[in-house]
C-alpha cells in the first residue's frame, strides 16, 4: 500500500495520500483530503534508515562526529550532546533536555552544576569518587 506526499496549490496544505496499488498511483488523479482540490503536486518523500545499535555506536566513534567540537564553547557541548541522542534514538528526559538548554543559552558546565545539584548524585555537590557504595 504506497503512500505518496503531495502540495495542493489550492489550499497550500502538504497532504498523505494512500493509494491501493502502485498502478493506481500512477494513473489515478489525487484529490486533496482538505479541500478536495485535484491542482496536487506529488513532493519527495523523507526517507527514514533503520541503522542497528552496532552502526550508531561506530558513527559515535567516527573522528569526524567530534571534528567540530570545542570544549571551552557550551554551544558547542550542546551540539555535540544533541548529536550523541540523536544518534542513540532515546528519549533521555527532561534533565537531558533541560543541560543542554542551558549549554545552548551559553551557560557554562560549571553553572548548571551549581544550579542543578541533584544531578551529581547527592544533594551537596560533587560526590567523592574513591566514596564506596
Amino acid at each position: 500500500m504506497p503512500v505518496y506526499e503531495y502540495r495542493c496549490h489550492d489550499c497550500r496544505r502538504r497532504v498523505s495520500i494512500f493509494w491501493r496499488t502502485f498502478s493506481e498511483a500512477q494513473s489515478g488523479t489525487p484529490v486533496c483530503p482538505h479541500c478536495g482540490g485535484t491542482n496536487l503536486t506529488r513532493l519527495i518523500s523523507r526517507v527514514r534508515v533503520v541503522r542497528s545499535e552496532e552502526s550508531r555506536l561506530e558513527s559515535l566513534a567516527d573522528d569526524s562526529f567530534l571534528s567540530d567540537f570545542d570544549e571551552k564553547d557550551p554551544r558547542s557541548l550542546a551540539r555535540m550532546m544533541r548529536r550523541m541522542a540523536d544518534e542513540v534514538g532515546e528519549d533521555l528526559g527532561p534533565e537531558f533536555e533541560e543541560v543542554v538548554g542551558r549549554l545552548e543559552a551559553g551557560e557554562s558546565p560549571e553553572e548548571i552544576e551549581k544550579a542543578m545539584p541533584e544531578l551529581m548524585g547527592e544533594e551537596g555537590g560533587e560526590a567523592d569518587i574513591g566514596e564506596e557504595l
